[in-house]
């Protein structure tokens, strides 16, 4: 395989990375470094990849690459780079969610026409849905995102299945159900917890705990995009989720349970765009990517306290 991986210094695009490093493709990232968190935790999932010979990195937007000239020899593309957070893609910063999520990903389907690629995989999210969907979500259910994000997050992924109708562009969408575990970015809820309980300090809590996520592993979202780019059906979404529906008042107890002592709450009123819950029906990705969750909430949670107590 030889990749390109948008926003290889992030949390997915890097651990994604590695993977293909590591077993012996050839990848090319692009990276812009947007000041969202701190370019130090970037630069810090970049270490292993910057010395490895069969990895290239291009520092900049992909709106200003010549991504045609970088296709040329590609096989499959990872489109990871967007603009994150639920919370802060209102008012003001919308612009920068349109601006990194939709126009972003328009330049790089554009690009893609008449590419030899094999698949484009396009990282979505289960933002896309809203509060009104059955549970587990079907990807067959009508998308009505709560948030600005949710909203950009649903275009791009239109924007891919409009490139594959009208030109062909092999793409595969993946809506990630909350991803956790090592290099999980500092605004992201598992770290945040995982932090203050190992220095002591209170853990924000918004609402009253018993909204759920279905909360999926780092390496199970490797596996499914690797699973996609070999085997996905182009024009398919398909959910990707850990396999069961949690409350955050349960998170907070096994992160006691890894940590070794209680974390400290702090009850805030709820946030505007947050969904109420997300369960992921996985069925269409078991069937099509042989898709299998492969780690539980507590054994990715221990893995990803014993990352953040080796780096704080």
């Amino acid at each position: 395989m030889k990749a390109l991986i948008t926003g290889v210094a992030g949390f997915i695009g890097s651990t994604l990375a590695e993977r293909l490093v590591r077993g012996g493709h050839d990848v090319v990232g692009i990276d812009c470094f947007t000041d969202y968190y701190p370019r130090e935790y970037k630069e810090r999932n970049l270490a292993f990849l910057r010395t490895a010979p069969n990895f290239r990195f291009i520092e900049a937007r992909v709106q200003d690459v010549d991504l045609r000239a970088v296709l040329s020899d590609r096989t499959h593309v990872f489109h990871q780079a967007a603009q994150a957070g639920v919370r802060k893609s209102w008012g003001r910063d919308f612009d920068i969610y349109t601006t990194n999520n939709i126009e972003a990903t328009q330049r790089l389907l554009e690009a893609c026409v008449g590419s030899p690629i094999e698949r484009l995989v396009y990282a979505s999210s289960s933002s896309v849905y809203g509060d009104l969907v059955q549970m587990p979500m079907r990807e067959d259910a009508l998308p009505q995102p709560v948030s600005p994000y949710g909203v950009t997050k649903l275009a791009a992924e239109q924007l891919c299945y409009l490139y594959f109708v009208n030109y062909g562009v092999p793409t595969v969408s993946l809506r990630y159900f909350t991803v956790y575990g090592p290099r999980q970015r500092p605004d992201m809820g598992f770290h945040k917890f995982l932090r203050a309980t190992i220095q002591g300090q209170p853990i924000a809590v918004y609402g009253d705990g018993e909204q759920t996520r279905d909360f999926t592993y780092i390496e199970d979202i490797v596996d499914a995009n690797i699973a996609a780019a070999e085997r996905g059906v182009a024009g398919r979404v398909y959910n990707i989720g850990g396999g069961s529906r949690v409350s955050l008042n349960h998170v907070l107890e096994i992160i006691g349970r890894v940590a070794g002592k209680a974390p400290i709450i702090a009850r805030e009123p709820a946030q505007k765009g947050d969904m109420r819950h997300t369960y992921a029906d996985t069925e269409l990705a078991r069937r099509d990517l042989a898709f299998r969750p492969a780690f539980d909430l507590e054994r990715g949670l221990a893995a990803e306290y014993q990352w953040l107590a080796s780096i704080l």
